[in-house]
């Protein structure tokens, strides 16, 4: 390891963040073996209306999840950076214990709102009132099992190895669950439950590992002192406000699409959808892994290396992250149909058209892969927000005006939003950047 400008070790820059991608994308390689098998058993055995109803179900869920759960890890990873190298457990575990309880109290709330979005609202999104009730007991379990906090914990600890191996849980339990349900029978309820259960079991390890890792952070004496906390780190809850927005409109414009082809094209629209969407976002989840990787290798960076440094780290991330979107445009160009008819079967090939829009989409969010780390550690997490929130109105206008030439339309919309996107953020970085050069040479 080098030694930062303080004579202090610290972490390896672009090669730190190679090794952390390296046990990400081994978790999510098998992971997407693991998927794209459970997700061929499930789009044929359930058929084109029941894997809509599904997809719409699902959907949902993982929009309440953005709205309530606050994507804590952030503000783990952002404000316990310092205090974890220092090995300051009683400050690293005070904000552990405050971002735990934020998670909770989101999955209260999230429960509430998904109780009256399915028993107020089950209709307006066209699912068939005898899924209304496992569709609530569904969106409850992914409330309670996708709890950030301690993911955060696994990542400020550089131990993205431990990561790996409790994710890997829930797309083999998939797997599993669904080979046993194509022998017993494959209902929704059947795949909703299976479905529940390992996200569960996932977040159930993901609390038990962080608590292996850091017994002393996360000692009762650490607990209750929420706001000593936040007056130790001011600026924490307007970077989590600010986190949880940008957070909740990334999740906005990726489940929205599904739903809105729902209530403005049918059920089996969506279904159709669906599965390109998950291609896409398959072929593209790189960007998700990256993120996990940059954010806490930037976070440290900034606190411990000159601004070319810097600066060089975030080139260089960049670069890797626009070649790897060209690579996922073309996969989804040549390789898109094979892999639909491959896994859906005739009924979903009309598909292919709808996945290459999304592919373009995927690659442009992989492509600002680390513009979003690069403003967090720099205390810049609103502009994120206001990008975000400028593509989300994008994506909604272009819906409106392209849905009447079907689910290829909302396709386009999702690729032109994330266009807007990459544009925003690029231009902001850049400037970010150079704001940052002039007050260190000012010196």
């Amino acid at each position: 390891m080098e030694e930062d400008r303080t004579g202090r070790h610290r972490r390896g820059g672009l090669l730190n963040i190679f090794k952390n991608v390296a046990w990400l994308m081994g978790g999510k390689g098998f992971g997407a073996i693991c998927s794209i098998a459970y997700l061929a058993i499930l789009s044929r055995s359930l058929g084109l209306k029941d894997f809509g109803h599904f997809s719409l179900i699902f959907a949902t869920g993982l929009a309440l999840v953005a709205v309530a759960s606050f994507q804590t890890w952030q503000t783990v990873v952002k404000f316990g950076a310092e205090p974890s190298r220092l090995k300051d457990w009683r400050s690293f575990g005070r904000i552990v214990w405050l971002c735990g309880a934020i998670d909770v109290s989101g999955a209260m709330l999230g429960t509430m709102v998904a109780f009256v979005v399915y028993y107020g609202f089950g209709e307006a999104l066209s699912l068939n009132p005898e899924f209304i009730d496992m569709a609530f007991w569904f969106n409850v379990a992914l409330l309670w099992s996708r709890m950030t906090t301690p993911n955060g914990i696994v990542r400020v600890l550089d131990r993205f190895d431990l990561g790996t191996y409790v994710e890997a849980v829930v797309p083999a339990g998939r797997l599993i669950a669904s080979l046993i349900i194509i022998l017993v029978g494959p209902t929704v309820g059947r795949f909703l439950f299976a479905w529940a259960f390992f996200d569960l079991l996932t977040g159930l390890l993901y609390w038990v590992v962080a608590w292996r890792l850091v017994p002393k952070a996360l000692n009762r004496e650490n607990f209750g002192h929420f706001r000593e906390t936040v007056a130790t780190h001011p600026d924490l809850p307007k970077f989590f406000g600010i986190t949880y927005g940008s957070s909740t409109l990334d999740a906005i414009y990726k489940q929205g699409p599904v739903l809105a082809v729902g209530l403005l094209l049918g059920t089996s629209a969506a279904g159709l959808y669906r599965l390109a969407d998950q291609l896409g976002q398959g072929i593209g989840k790189l960007s998700g892994i990256l993120t996990r990787a940059i954010f806490p290798e930037f976070a440290v960076a900034r606190t411990t290396q000159a601004i070319d440094m810097f600066r060089k780290l975030v080139r260089q991330v960049s670069l890797i992250a626009a070649l790897s979107g060209v690579c996922v445009t073309l996969v989804a160009i040549f390789l898109g149909e094979p892999l639909l008819m491959l896994i859906g079967g005739d009924a979903y090939i009309a598909g292919a058209a709808v996945l290459i829009p999304l592919a373009v989409a995927a690659s442009f969010e992989l492509a600002s892969v680390a513009y979003e780390p690069m403003l967090y550690s720099t205390g810049h997490a609103q502009y994120p927000l206001m990008i975000r929130l400028a593509a989300v109105a994008v994506l909604g206008a272009g819906i409106m005006l392209l849905s009447p030439m079907g689910p290829i339309g909302v396709g386009i919309a999702v690729a032109f939003g994330m266009a807007v996107l990459w544009v925003l953020m690029s231009a902001t970085v850049w400037h970010v950047m150079r704001s940052l050069v002039k007050a260190e040479q000012a010196k």
